[in-house]
C-alpha cells in the first residue's frame, strides 16, 4: 500500500479496500482504459482528487481521481501493454529475435487468449510498422506452428491462444485436434499431423490415442457428415501408412463406410478435391468385390465432372474403360445423360472421352438445356450452357459428324432453345455455318420460305395438338398471373420470382409457336397402303450384315421415333439414309454405340401394321 494512502487508512478516513484499490493507482503504476489505452500514472493529489497520467501518444492527461479507480484496470509493471509505454525497444527488438516469445508474452496478459483483431491490433503499428505486418505475421505463424507453444486458429473468428503447460510437439498437435469444434477443422487438424508424423511415431500410446479418437468421430459423424467423415478416414490412412502403425480391426473402415452409405457417397464428397474423390472411388473393388464396376457405374450420373474425370482414370487403369463407354454411349442415344458428365464427355472428346463423343451428344446437349428451363428451381445447366459459348471448337465438331439432315435439324433447334438470347443464337449458328455452311438458309431465310409437309401419325398429332391447347388455356394464363405476384414483390432488378417467370414466358411463347407452325403443316396418316416396293414411310425394313447380324427398322413420321421400339423418323439420319432403297440394295447405317458407319443388306421390306 502506498505511504501516503496507508496513512489514510490508519486514520480511518478510508477504508483497507479502497486503500487498496487507491494505491493501484498511485504515480509509478500502469492502469489500462478502455478509451485511452494503456497508461502511466506520473502524478496525483490526494487533496485535489487528481490523477495525471501519460498515455501512449498523448502524455500530462488530467483525471478525475474517482473517475480513474472506477473507468481502470491495473496493470503489473511486466504486462505486454505496459512495456509498450517505456519498453517499446526492447519489443520491436523481440518480435524480429523471437516472435513465438512476443506472442507468448502478448497472450500471456490477455489471459492466454484473445482475438485475432485484438491480437493484431497491439502489435501492427507500435510494435511492428504496419508495412511489414503482413510479412511478419506470415513467418510468425510459420514460427508458431512449428514450436506449438501458440495455436493459431484457421477461421478468424477463432481465439488464437498459448497452450497451457510444457506439451511435448506431438502431444501439442493431438490437443488441437481434440480441441476442435467439429469435424473439417479437425481434418484439417489430422493433415497437420499427418504432415508430421515423425513427431508423433515415437510415442504409439498417442497415435493409439488418436486413432481412438477418429474411430469416435466417425461413429458420431458418418449420418450427417458423411463426406468430412471419408475425408477424415484418408488422412487417418495416410498417416498410419506413413507412422507404419497400422489401425486396429475394430476401426472403421472406408470400404464399410462406402458400402453401407454407398447411396449418398457421390454427392457427399463432390466438393472434395480432385485426388480425395479418385482415393474414394479407388475403395470400391475393396468395398464391393466383384460388382464394383457396376456400383461404380452407378455414381458416374451424380459423381459430376470432376468426379467423373476421376471415375475414368479408375475404369481405364482397371481396364474396365470400355464398360464405362457403353454405358455412356447408351444414355446418351437415351438423353439421360446428365449435364455433368456431357460437360465432362465434350472436354475429353479428344482424350478419354473420344469413343463416347458423338453427333447424338448435340441433341443431348440441347435436351438438358430445355428440360432444365422449363423445370422448376434454379438453373442447373449453366456450366453446360456456357461450355457452348467458351468452347469455340465444340458446335463445330458437333456438326462435323452429322449428316446434313441431322446437322439442319440439330441447328433448327438451336435456333428455336428458348435458353439462348437472340443474339447469342445468331453467334452459335455462326459456327454451325461455318463448319456446315449448308446451314445457311436457317438464318438467310430461305428456309423459313419453304413449307414443307410433315407427315406424322395421328397420335402423334393428337399429342402436339394437345399440347398446344394445354399451352393456351392454362398453362399460358398461369404464367401471366404468376408475373403479374411476381412484380407485386418490388425491385424487379433483384426480383429472382418475376425474371423466372418472364424466362418461362418466353419459353413458352417460343413452344406456342413452334407448335402452331408444326401442327399447321403436319398431314396425319395411319401408314396403310404404303408402298413396298421400297422402303418409305411406314414400312418395316429387315437387314443384316456380312457377319450374319439381322435388324429391324420401322420407319414412320417425323414424330414416331422410339429407340426401344426400333422406329425411326423418316427425317432421321437413319430413316433418310434408308428410303427409297429397294430389296438386295446395301445401305450404310451409323452405329449409335461406336459412332462408325456399317453395311447393311436389305433382305424385306413389309408394310407396317399400327
Amino acid at each position: 500500500m502506498h505511504p501516503d494512502v496507508a496513512k489514510l487508512v490508519e486514520a480511518g478516513r478510508i477504508n483497507a479496500a479502497v486503500g487498496q484499490r487507491l494505491s493501484q493507482v498511485a504515480p509509478g503504476c500502469y492502469l489500462f482504459s478502455k478509451t485511452w489505452g494503456a497508461g502511466k500514472v506520473v502524478a496525483w493529489s490526494l487533496r485535489d482528487k487528481t490523477v495525471t497520467i501519460d498515455f501512449i501518444g498523448k502524455s500530462g492527461q488530467e483525471m478525475d481521481l474517482q473517475f480513474v479507480m472506477q473507468k481502470t484496470e491495473s496493470l503489473a509493471a511486466d504486462d505486454f501493454r505496459a512495456r509498450k509505454i517505456e519498453q517499446i525497444e526492447e519489443l520491436r527488438q523481440l518480435a524480429k529475435s523471437d516472435p513465438v516469445e512476443l506472442a507468448a508474452h502478448l497472450l500471456q496478459s490477455h489471459g492466454n487468449s484473445m482475438t485475432l483483431d485484438a491480437f493484431e491490433k497491439e502489435i501492427n503499428g507500435p510494435v511492428v510498422a504496419e508495412a511489414d505486418f503482413k510479412k511478419w505475421w506470415d513467418g510468425a505463424k510459420k514460427a508458431m506452428a512449428t514450436s506449438k507453444r501458440v495455436v493459431v486458429p484457421m477461421r478468424r473468428t477463432d481465439m488464437i491462444v498459448l497452450r497451457a503447460g510444457d506439451m511435448t510437439p506431438a502431444q501439442a498437435l493431438v490437443a488441437d485436434f481434440e480441441a476442435a469444434r467439429d469435424l473439417k477443422v479437425k481434418a484439417k487438424s489430422l493433415e497437420a499431423i499427418a504432415n508430421e508424423v515423425h513427431l508423433i511415431v515415437q510415442d504409439e500410446v498417442l497415435l493409439h490415442r488418436l486413432y481412438a479418437d477418429v474411430d469416435a468421430e466417425v461413429k458420431r459423424g458418418t449420418r450427417m457428415m458423411l463426406g468430412n467423415v471419408l475425408e477424415l478416414l484418408l488422412i487417418r490412412d495416410q498417416m498410419a501408412a506413413a507412422a507404419k502403425v497400422p489401425v486396429p480391426e475394430e476401426a472403421s473402415r472406408i470400404a464399410d463406410i462406402i458400402k453401407s452409405e454407398f447411396p449418398r457417397v457421390s454427392e457427399a464428397i463432390a466438393s472434395m478435391s480432385a485426388v480425395r474423390q479418385r482415393e474414394i472411388y479407388d475403395t470400391f473393388p475393396l468395398a464391393f468385390g466383384d460388382g464394383w464396376v457396376e456400383k461404380l457405374m452407378g455414381v458416374v450420373e451424380k459423381a459430376g465432372a470432376r468426379g467423373l474425370a476421376e471415375i475414368a482414370k479408375i475404369f481405364e487403369a482397371r481396364g474396365e474403360i470400355a464398360a464405362l463407354e457403353d454405358y455412356l454411349r447408351r444414355a446418351i442415344t437415351r438423353r439421360s445423360l446428365g449435364h455433368d458428365a456431357l460437360i465432362w464427355v465434350c472436354r475429353e472428346r479428344e482424350a478419354s472421352g473420344a469413343n463416347v463423343f458423338s453427333a447424338d451428344v448435340g441433341a443431348a446437349i440441347l435436351n438438358q438445356l430445355e428440360s432444365d428451363f422449363i423445370a422448376d428451381g434454379p438453373r442447373k445447366s449453366q456450366r453446360l450452357q456456357s461450355l457452348l459459348g467458351e468452347d469455340k471448337e465444340l458446335l463445330a465438331d458437333l456438326v462435323g459428324l452429322m449428316d446434313i439432315n441431322e446437322a439442319r435439324n440439330f441447328g433448327r433447334r438451336l435456333m428455336e432453345c428458348p435458353v439462348f438470347n437472340e443474339l447469342d443464337k445468331k453467334s452459335l449458328m455462326a459456327r454451325v455455318i461455318k463448319a456446315r455452311p449448308e446451314t445457311e438458309t436457317l438464318v438467310s431465310g430461305e428456309e423459313k420460305n419453304k413449307v414443307e409437309e410433315l407427315i406424322v401419325s395421328w397420335p402423334s398429332l393428337e399429342r402436339k395438338k394437345a399440347e398446344l391447347d394445354e399451352l393456351v388455356r392454362v398453362r399460358i394464363p398461369q404464367n401471366t398471373k404468376d408475373i403479374s405476384i411476381a412484380r407485386s414483390y418490388g425491385d424487379l432488378r433483384e426480383n429472382f420470382e418475376y425474371k423466372s417467370a418472364k424466362d418461362m414466358q418466353k419459353f413458352l411463347m417460343s413452344r406456342k409457336s413452334e407448335l402452331q407452325r408444326d401442327t399447321s403443316r403436319a398431314r396425319g396418316t395411319d401408314f396403310k397402303g404404303a408402298d413396298i416396293a421400297s422402303v418409305n414411310i411406314g414400312t418395316v425394313v429387315s437387314l443384316v450384315n456380312d457377319a450374319g447380324d439381322t435388324y429391324e427398322i420401322t420407319v414412320l413420321g417425323a414424330w414416331d421415333s422410339d429407340p426401344d421400339k426400333q422406329w425411326v423418323s423418316y427425317l432421321s439420319e437413319a430413316g433418310a439414309g434408308l428410303l427409297n432403297a429397294k430389296v438386295g440394295d446395301e445401305v450404310k447405317l451409323r452405329d449409335h454405340d461406336t459412332g462408325q458407319n456399317k453395311s447393311w443388306k436389305i433382305m424385306k421390306i413389309a408394310a407396317y401394321a399400327p
